[in-house]
C-alpha cells in the first residue's frame, strides 16, 4: 500500500534518473507512467512531474486527477498544460524556469554570428574544396529586437549586448526603466522596421499566437533575420516561407516550427536562407538531470509547505515577474 503523498511522473519511455529522483521517493511514493498510462496513474496523486514535456495526454486523463495540487512541467512554456479545466482549478502549475537560459541565449548569439559570417556557406565551400574570399558582417553595432522579456529573452539580450549589439525589446507591459533592456514597449510594428535581427521568446498564449505573419514580416527590414526560440506557432509558416522566398527578409534560425516536427519535404528544409533545428536550443549536456533537480527542491519546498518557486500565473500563461520565491 503507498504511504505519504503520490507522486505521478509521465515520461516518454525514459523515467529520470532514480538517483536524482531519490530526495522525492524518500518522502513520497512515485508511479512512474507513459503518456498511454497517465490515467490509471493519476487517482490519488497529489503530485504530477510531467517529465515529457512535449506530452498531450493530460487533458485526457483529467478526470481521474482526483485529488491533484501541484502539476511541475520540465519546461519553460507551459502551453501543453493550460488547458481549460486545470485553468479553473485550484492545481497550481509550475515550470522549470532558468535551467535553459544562458543555453538559448548561447544558441542565439550562435545563429547570429553564422548569418553574419556566413559560417555555413563557408563549411558548403570547404566540402567542395572551394578557396574562395568573401567578406562578411559585423554584429557589433547592428541592432537586436527581442519579442519577450521573460527570464530567457533577458539572458539574450544580456549576450547579444556583451558581443556589441544594440538590444530593443518588445514586452506585455511598457516600461522605461527596464534594468535589462532598458526600454521596453508594447508596439511590435514600431520596432521591427528598426532591426537586423528579431528574435522570438514569447510565450505562447492567445495573444501571441500567429503574431509573425505576412504583415509583421512585410514591416522587417530586407536584410533583416529572424530567430524562433519560443514556440512555433508564434509564426505563421506559410508567411515565413512567402518572406523568406521572396526576399522580404534574409532568412530564419528556426528552433521551434509549426507544424513540429517538421515534415519531410518541407520548404523549410531545403530553403537556402532557413536554418532549422529539432527544438534542442537549450538541451545543453546534463540538462535533463538539472531538470529533475529543480523538481526535487521544488518538491522539498511543497514537503514543507513553502512557497514553491515558478509558480505559473495560469492567466497569463508565464511565471510573471523576475524574482523567484526563494530569492
Amino acid at each position: 500500500m503507498e504511504s505519504g503523498p503520490i507522486v505521478t511522473v509521465v515520461h516518454s519511455g525514459r523515467p529520470p534518473d532514480p538517483a536524482l529522483m531519490a530526495p522525492v521517493s524518500a518522502r513520497a511514493a512515485v508511479r512512474y507512467t507513459d503518456s498511454a498510462g497517465l490515467a490509471d496513474a493519476l487517482p490519488g496523486a497529489q503530485v504530477l512531474f510531467v517529465y515529457d514535456f512535449q506530452t498531450r495526454a493530460l487533458p485526457g486523463a483529467w478526470p481521474a486527477a482526483d485529488r491533484l495540487r501541484w502539476v511541475h512541467i520540465a519546461a519553460t512554456g507551459v502551453d501543453s498544460v493550460l488547458f481549460p479545466e486545470l485553468c479553473a482549478s485550484e492545481v497550481i502549475v509550475t515550470n522549470t524556469r532558468g535551467v535553459f537560459d544562458t543555453a538559448i541565449a548561447e544558441y542565439v548569439l550562435g545563429q547570429i554570428l553564422d548569418f553574419a559570417k556566413d559560417l555555413t556557406g563557408s563549411n558548403r565551400l570547404q566540402q567542395q574544396q572551394v578557396w574562395k574570399h568573401r567578406e562578411s558582417e559585423r554584429i557589433a553595432g547592428s541592432t537586436a529586437l527581442v519579442v519577450g522579456t521573460g527570464a530567457i529573452g533577458r539572458a539574450i539580450a544580456g549576450l547579444l549586448r556583451a558581443a556589441g549589439m544594440r538590444v530593443r525589446a518588445v514586452g506585455r507591459r511598457a516600461r522605461n526603466d527596464d534594468p535589462d533592456f532598458g526600454v521596453v514597449t508594447t508596439d511590435l510594428y514600431a520596432e521591427l522596421p528598426c532591426a537586423d535581427y528579431v528574435v522570438a521568446i514569447a510565450p505562447l498564449t492567445d495573444r501571441t499566437r500567429h503574431m509573425f505573419d505576412a504583415r509583421a514580416f512585410g514591416a522587417m527590414k530586407p536584410h533583416a533575420r529572424f530567430i524562433n526560440v519560443g514556440r512555433g506557432e508564434l509564426v505563421v509558416t506559410d508567411d515565413l516561407v512567402g518572406a523568406l522566398r521572396s526576399g522580404g527578409i534574409a532568412g530564419a534560425a528556426l528552433d521551434v516550427v509549426d507544424p513540429e516536427p517538421l515534415p519531410s519535404g518541407h520548404p523549410l528544409w531545403t530553403l537556402p536562407t532557413a536554418r532549422v533545428t529539432p527544438h534542442n536550443s537549450g538541451d545543453f549536456i546534463g540538462w535533463r538531470a538539472e531538470m529533475v533537480s529543480a523538481f526535487a527542491a521544488n518538491f522539498d519546498r511543497w514537503s514543507a509547505g513553502r512557497p514553491l518557486d515558478n509558480v505559473v500565473d495560469k492567466t497569463l500563461g508565464y511565471v510573471p515577474g523576475r524574482r523567484r520565491a526563494s530569492e
